[in-house]
This record gives C-alpha cells, structure tokens and sequence, in this order.
C-alpha cells in the first residue's frame, strides 16, 4: 500500500508540473524567385518588404502568402542590400558600392526616385535605420579612415553626408558589414536620443555616438571578423551584438555580446551558451526572447542572451520583429523567406 501511496504522489505531481515549452518551428515560404536576400523591413504582420540581388525588391500584403516582386529599371545588376519600408506604398532601398544610391518609392513599387548618390572612390553602403517615418542615417565603409554618414529629417526625400573630418579614425582594416542591414541603430536609451553603431574586420568596435567607442570581445583580427549586427531593447536598456568569422560559420566562440547601457557608461558580458556559430542578424522577440541567424543555422534565446538554442540548421542573412505587430520573419539566399512559428 506504501508504495502504490508514492506512486499515485509521483503521478500528481507530474501532472501538475509545466510541460516542457516546445521549440519554435519556421513556416518557409514561397517566394517565387531565386536572389540572395539581405534587405528585410516588417511594417505589421501582413506588409512585408525585402531586397536583394539583381535590383530585385519583393512585397507582400498578405503575411508572405503572395509575393509581388520587381526588378527597379536602370539598376539590374545592383545589390540592394538594405530597405526601410512604412507602409505598403512607401518604401527606400539602399544600393550599396559606387556609385552608391539610395532609391524611394511612393506607389508601392512602380515608381523608384534616386534621392542620394554618391561616385566617391571606395564607397560602400552597409545599413540604414530609421527612428521614425522621418528621420534615418545610413553608415557606410570609412573614407579616409573616417566612417562615412548621411542623414534624412524628411523620410529619406533628401540625405545630407555628415562632415565626419573631426571624428576618430577607424584603424585600418576596421569597416562594417553589409550582411543585413542591422549594424546601426537610432533608439532611445535613458531617455535620451542615441545612435549605435558596431564595427568589424581587424577591430571590432561598439560605437555609442559617433565619438565613443568601446572595444568588443568578438573574435576579430581578419577581414571577416568581428560584429555584424546589433538589436536594442528599448525598455530594458539593453543590446545584443552578434557576428563572428563568416569564413568558419559553425564556430561558436566569441560571437556574441549582451550590453546593459547604465549612467556611467556601457556593462559588456558573455553568454554562458552562445549562439551555434557566426551569426548576421539579430532580433528582440520581447525583453528576454531574442533569434539570432546566420549562414549555419538559426538560434533563439529565452533568458535576455545568456543560452541560445540551436532549432534550425538552414541559412539566413536576416531577421526582423514587425515594427506594428508581433510576427518574425526571416530571408536568405535563393529567395529563402520563412516566418517563426512560436508555440
């Protein structure tokens, strides 16, 4: 009797007890067109705008059931390696090495109006943000060793390049990634205006401001080292750093950083369980989930950054929380876009 007594306390016990939270799973989605995607805007849960290779640009209004996609005349062989979409009419997309552009639509796609370019030797786009439907930047490669910026107070209709001859030089071989348009920020951090920026290659730097800068325990030393991506928890004052060495993708070692941003400047730590390898993009879910992906798979984290879990083994460039709604969604090469499945 004693021991059906200790049984039947195990059986309640466990039916009591939380089951074990399943994984999140990827819906793929059907595309329709082979590019190399590394543009990804999420407007709300139904508008979703990429770019990519070959000047192609995709659109859905549909949650990625339908896709409608245009290659902007003129720019072919471009590589539009970043958009910033804000509604499913108005989008800018970033043409990335010389001459470098910038192009917006107005009418959802079938219409483009060059409103930047820049022939400068060396030139090279890497990412643009948006604070607001207004205001915006992009970063590019460093010129004379100074990174080059341009702003936009108008909704990109026009961008001025920032006189960068009194900022610190970047040290050779130091540059940014055009791997998924996420390596800058606009944001507010202690109720304060902010901008974010990390770099990569021989150093690996977190640029607070375009003035300071601190060094970031990321692997670096070679052309493709260092950071490629960071994403900013607004409300928690907290930031991800991901990157690694594109070269060894399955690497798991110092490949990502948490950042806690205090009044008396930035707290850097370690994950316990970093993500599964170099990783190109990264995204808060909420304050203490986050996804991570890169070219070897695809990682997600449930305690602010400290363990990541490997779910998904297949590539991609980019990831992106909807700006108006909940829904994550990812691309990659060969017109790969999927939406993460949360249970």
């Amino acid at each position: 009797m004693r021991l059906i007594s200790i049984l039947s306390s195990v059986i309640c016990l466990l039916a009591v007890l939380p089951s074990p939270a399943q994984p999140p799973a990827l819906q793929v989605l059907e595309s329709g067109r082979k590019v190399s995607i590394r543009g990804l805007s999420v407007v709300t849960d139904q508008v979703i705008w990429a770019s990519g290779t070959g000047g192609a640009v995709a659109k859905s209004v549909d949650g990625g059931a339908t896709w409608d996609w245009m290659t902007v005349p003129g720019y072919e062989k471009r590589d539009f390696r970043d958009i910033e979409a804000f509604d499913e009419n108005t989008a800018i997309i970033m043409g990335i090495a010389e001459p470098a552009v910038i192009l917006k639509t107005r009418d959802g796609g079938k219409s483009w109006n060059k409103v930047f370019e820049d022939s400068t030797r060396g030139m090279f786009l890497d990412a643009m943000d948006f604070i607001n439907e207004q205001t915006g930047i992009v970063i590019g490669d460093p010129i004379n060793n100074r990174t080059f910026f341009a702003r936009t107070y108008d909704g990109g209709e026009h961008w001025e390049k920032v006189n960068t001859s009194s900022f610190p030089e970047l040290v050779s071989g130091e540059a940014f990634f055009a791997s998924s348009g996420t390596n800058i920020k606009l944001t507010s951090l202690n109720n304060a205006y902010a901008i974010l920026f990390v770099s990569g290659g021989t150093r690996s730097n977190l640029w607070t401001g375009f003035f300071h800068k601190d060094s970031i325990p990321l692997v670096q030393g070679k052309e493709s080292t260092g950071a490629n991506s960071i994403a900013v928890s607004q409300a928690s004052g907290k930031a991800v750093v991901v990157g690694g060495d594109f070269t060894k993708d399955t690497a798991s070692g110092k490949n990502c950083v948490l950042l806690s941003f205090q009044q008396e400047g930035v707290k850097m730590s370690v994950p316990y369980t970093p993500p599964h390898g170099y990783r190109s993009g990264v995204c808060y879910i909420d304050e203490q989930k986050l996804i991570s992906c890169g070219t070897s798979g695809i990682d997600v984290s449930t305690d602010g950054g400290m363990n990541w879990q490997l779910f998904s083994k297949e590539s991609y460039h980019v990831v992106q929380k909807s700006k108006k709604g909940n829904t994550v969604y990812l691309a990659g090469n060969n017109g790969r876009i999927a939406r993460l499945i949360t249970h």
